[in-house]
């Protein structure tokens, strides 16, 4: 029985027909996300489909039983394969996402903010999955920003680096560590309460690194009444504890860098994670970015 010359034994794709653009178009703008990893995919099975080739075309053979039907065989059985190989985890299509999830998060948060509505001033923001990310970053930086400038006029940390640090630390508001009834701790930092702490706690699982591999530990948590109180506890035990003292003074010299506080800071074990610093650094830059915009 013969196909029909439209019969497709492969599923549409970036490397076989030129329709599936326009479907990713469509997917790009009610999913980004997930346009991205479709995307991340199909550049993989092109990928594929053409070291296939290349193989195929690097393999001596006979020519006895070559023809174009053949040849269309093969190559149809090439794309089946490619697209088979593809989207597994760890692999290339997983590589090519994550870089494009960090540059449109890069490059969409600064355009995004101009838009995005004031939050109140202190106040709890939502967990919603619906709210973009850049407008939960300006949300996050608008309802922070004139408690970090109060806890800046008492320790001389630049206000951006601790929206910031507050930031990373509860996912931008979304990870905030909650008291057992469920009310917010208001413990932006992740500081936890030590021997030496006489407030209110929250006791939650936490995840440390301990020989560089992260492990969930039951930790306690300082409390606090106000976000405000939190910036301000956080500014003190920065100035105040011996082991912050150079992190402190370098921040509060002219043109503070961010890569210096945030590996300032690990080094003197604010964080276990072996990536700490790295990742505070680049969530202070979007800070900086989103404070030259909304302000």
């Amino acid at each position: 029985m013969k196909l029909p010359l439209t019969t497709s034994l492969s599923p549409p794709t970036l490397g076989n027909d030129g329709r599936a653009l326009d479907a990713l178009r469509t997917t790009a703008a009610r999913d980004p996300k997930a346009a991205i990893k479709e995307a991340a995919k199909q550049f993989e099975a092109i990928f594929m489909q053409q070291l296939m080739k290349s193989m195929r075309e690097a393999t001596m053979s006979s020519g006895m039983l070559e023809n174009s039907g053949t040849q269309m065989g093969t190559e149809m059985l090439d794309t089946q394969l490619a697209n088979k190989m593809t989207g597994q985890p760890g692999g290339l299509a997983d590589v090519i996402a994550r870089q494009l999830e960090r540059q449109m998060a890069g490059s969409a948060a600064p355009a995004a903010a101009a838009a995005a509505p004031t939050a109140a001033a202190g106040a709890p923001l939502g967990a919603g999955a619906d709210v973009p990310v850049s407008q939960r970053q300006t949300d996050f930086l608008r309802a922070h920003q004139a408690e970090a400038k109060q806890a800046e006029a008492q320790s001389g940390i630049p206000a951006a680096f601790m929206v910031a640090q507050a930031a990373h630390e509860s996912g931008w508001g979304r990870h905030e560590i909650r008291n057992a009834d469920g009310s917010a701790s208001h413990n932006l930092f992740g500081i936890k309460a030590g021997a030496g702490w006489t407030g209110p706690v929250a006791e939650i699982t936490t995840t440390e690194y301990v020989g560089g591999e992260a492990q969930k530990v039951t930790a306690k948590f300082r409390a606090y009444a106000s976000y405000a109180e939190s910036f301000q506890d956080y500014a003190r035990m920065l100035k105040e504890s011996p082991r912050y003292a150079g992190v402190v003074a370098q921040v509060s010299a002219a043109s503070p860098s961010a890569e210096d506080f945030a590996q300032g800071l690990q080094r003197a074990g604010y964080a276990t994670d072996p990536a700490y610093a790295d990742k505070l650094t680049r969530v202070i830059n979007t800070t900086l970015r989103l404070q030259r915009v909304v302000t």
